[in-house]
């Protein structure tokens, strides 16, 4: 049945109105709406823009700080860096189209997640990203991570700006729908901060940058439903991706801005013209005429529905000066960028749309901008898992083995063959990245003595067992990422990811992760400024395994402070920084030795891991420290392996008793440090006057890890475990 053919009911719900927001779209016009009116109200009330199910929950979050200059609300968040500089950064997802068309989901996300920056007059520095993917054994992993490791690096190399960290997972949770998750980092002046909302009445409203064609149209009314068998037919949805069209609106845009002639500007991103349309107006309290016959039209015949809703990439929408349309002409015909005047701002408080002569759309902004649907929808208690007795989980049967097996699992081995795929050196500014042995990519601020680092965390595996622990446990981690580098945390962007929320047991899930997420926030004075919710993240009503990404920024003053863990040299001594119980539920040990993901996870004292995080950043920023390291993945096994592989030096580990030594080597406690130094007593001296808990745990020497008679395994045979597991599989 043809859209002509179907009443305006039946394309409601086909576009992903629910009957009673169908009723609620009747109320505010007091009729029925035309095709293109109902594409406008279906993708701006869709979950991927109005935040329906979660905006609510997202008002937990602290915002503000002494550093925060703006937070959400904006197309990314901004701070105060010193000097007059100020960092822009943003993480979005582009889950949906990455399962369906991976190169171009995953390369559209990188520029998406750009033009977020650049939009408020940043410069794009460094892009990052997190990534989910199913099992190893299933038929589709391979094609997907091949595809999304080239389209993230493919666009992200021609553009021109690093890639310097991130994660990669796997897990069976996400056979059927991965996470391709984008963040980028710009740097722009504190006083030239660009923003979205229109100023006043009679300002014309300028599009630039690549034609419009049909590609994307409804991608965000896509990436706001659940998949199912037939989910391949949706690839007409995903947009198409121009990395050098991306560059050339780099510099277009931020010479516009340097023009003086901007006095709003908005990229279009999910729901295309719509979205930026509306929301520049709505922002700013006016309304909006748009004529469509003057867009830029890369095909014949496009209606404005299809204009409207398409989300084709690297397209800008900018209200300018009065009497500044010249300037932006010739900086548009310089960069050789389709440009035209579509439209003005008025004082109807309206969005009407006029297409061959014929108005095509009228309509209250209001009910567009900030009256969608907000639902408090119900939701359940998650059902937690009991914490563990150490003493109850089995130790290994062959020490060897289970040793290899944590540090060459798929979540744990190398994933060089990924970032290898990356220009992590473009713009010459990348002091650490994932080659390098780090917790933190960073790079400089140009011109300066500061660094930024960067980071992306989270635990699916402890969210899954208990979305509040987990939730705290994604902050504390990029916490401590950032602090093991020697920055100061200022703040957080996320990416929460979870199904569908209309199931109460999934809105359980999003309830206490975002709980649990501002407490640590809280705790650590560390505000969310900018952020993306990605919900309906199911397959035939299967839930992804509840995803809340952190990415974080911190400031190094001084970057010749900047620490990493492949310093480590002959003679050393590795001291634990922070006390072991031996938190072994939901452990990578209990999940690849044992076969078993059962378990609550690692509890986090927030207390604790400020003064333990508070305590080694003084000891790298006066110097005393230079080897760092946070726990996390592996416990302590996981930790010292990372350091002997980066500093090309072996470990002797401490002899422990063998009925509870892997309590010790697989535990996975938080709030804890590893760092290796000439001298031992200062830093153990220094620690106990601060209250913590120091100990040594082992000498760098040799060509070996080894503890004692549990187990010895050649550093050059870990290494080839290690980093061979991922080419050997990818290329099987």
């Amino acid at each position: 049945m043809s859209a002509a053919q179907k009443t305006t009911a039946e394309l409601a719900a086909e576009y992903g109105l629910a009957p009673a927001e169908y009723q609620v779209v009747l109320d505010r016009l007091g009729r029925e709406p035309n095709h293109v009116e109902l594409g406008v109200f279906s993708v701006m009330w869709s979950e991927h823009c109005s935040y329906k199910s979660s905006k609510i929950h997202l008002g937990k979050f602290p915002t503000t700080g002494p550093r925060v200059i703006c937070g959400p609300g904006e197309n990314a968040g901004v701070i105060d860096i010193d000097d007059g500089d100020a960092c822009i950064f943003k993480m979005e997802s582009h889950n949906h189209p990455s399962y369906i068309e991976p190169y171009q989901g995953a390369a559209t996300g990188v520029g998406g997640i750009m033009r977020d920056v650049f939009t408020m007059g940043a410069r794009p520095v460094a892009l990052l990203n997190a990534l989910r993917f199913g099992d190893i054994g299933h038929e589709k992993t391979r094609r997907l991570v091949r595809g999304v490791v080239s389209g993230i690096g493919g666009y992200g190399n021609c553009v021109g700006v690093p890639t310097v960290a991130g994660e990669t997972n796997f897990h069976s949770g996400y056979n059927g729908n991965i996470l391709v998750n984008a963040m980028c980092v710009g740097l722009a002046k504190a006083d030239s901060i660009f923003y979205s909302a229109a100023p006043g009445a009679g300002m014309s409203v300028v599009y630039f940058g690549s034609k419009t064609g049909r590609d994307g149209i409804h991608g965000a009314t896509m990436s706001s439903a659940e998949f199912d068998d037939e989910s391949d037919s949706k690839r007409p949805t995903v947009q198409v991706g121009d990395p050098f069209a991306e560059k050339l609106l780099i510099e277009a845009t931020l010479e516009l801005m340097a023009s003086g002639a901007v006095a709003a500007i908005q990229d279009m991103g999910a729901a295309g013209m719509t979205s930026s349309s509306v929301e520049m107006a709505g922002k700013g309290g006016v309304g909006i005429e748009l004529n469509m016959d003057a867009v830029p039209q890369r095909e014949e015949g496009m209606t404005a529905y299809e204009m409207m809703l398409s989300e084709s990439q690297e397209r800008m929408l900018a209200v300018l000066k009065p009497g500044r349309e010249e300037d932006g002409h010739r900086i548009f015909k310089k960069w050789g960028l389709d440009a035209a005047v579509i439209g003005m701002t008025t004082n109807t408080g309206r969005l009407i749309l006029n297409h061959h002569g014929e108005v095509v759309c009228d309509v209250p902004l209001a009910p567009l901008f900030d009256d969608a649907p907000l639902y408090d929808r119900p939701w359940t208690q998650p059902v937690l898992h009991p914490r563990l007795d150490p003493a109850s989980v089995p130790a290994p049967e062959s020490w060897v083995d289970a040793v290899l097996t944590v540090l060459t699992c798929p979540d744990m081995a190398s994933k060089r063959w990924i970032w290898e795929q990356y220009d992590r050196h473009v713009m010459a500014d990348t002091l650490q990245d994932s080659a390098t042995g780090a917790d933190a990519g960073v790079v400089r601020v140009h011109g300066t003595d500061k660094g930024l680092a960067v980071t992306s965390d989270c635990t699916p595996r402890y969210v899954q067992n208990d979305p509040y622990e987990g939730g705290k446990q994604a902050v504390a981690e990029a916490w401590r990422n950032l602090t093991a580098v020697g920055s100061q945390p200022i703040a957080i962007t996320d990416n929460l990811n979870f199904g569908n929320p209309q199931r109460p047991e999934i809105m359980g899930q999003i309830v206490r992760a975002i709980d649990g997420m501002a407490e640590a926030c809280r705790a650590l004075d560390f505000p969310v400024v900018s952020g993306n919710v990605s919900l309906y993240n199911e397959t035939n009503g299967v839930a992804i395994p509840p995803t809340p990404t952190v990415g974080a920024v911190g400031l190094l003053k001084n970057y010749d402070v900047v620490t990493g863990f492949s310093t480590m040299a002959e003679g050393d001594t590795l001291i634990l920084i922070g006390e072991t119980r031996g938190e072994l539920g939901a452990s990578i040990y209990l999940r690849e030795v044992l076969g078993r993901e059962d378990g609550a996870p690692p509890p986090v004292d927030l207390a604790l891991e400020r003064k333990t995080g508070d305590f080694v950043r003084d000891l790298i920023e006066t110097g005393r420290l230079t080897c760092v390291h946070d726990l996390s993945d592996g416990g302590l096994i996981g930790a010292v392996a990372d350091m002997a592989l980066a500093s090309d030096c072996g470990v002797e580990m401490n002899p422990t008793s063998a009925e509870h030594a892997h309590i010790f080597m697989f535990g996975e406690d938080q709030a804890r440090y590893l760092v290796a130094v000439p001298n031992p007593v200062e830093i153990i001296a220094a620690a106990q006057e601060a209250g913590l808990h120091a100990s040594v745990v082992g000498h760098a020497t040799g060509r070996d890890l080894a503890s004692g008679d549990l187990f010895r395994l050649p550093l050059a045979h870990l290494r080839e475990m290690h980093e061979s597991w991922m080419p050997n599989w990818i290329e099987t």
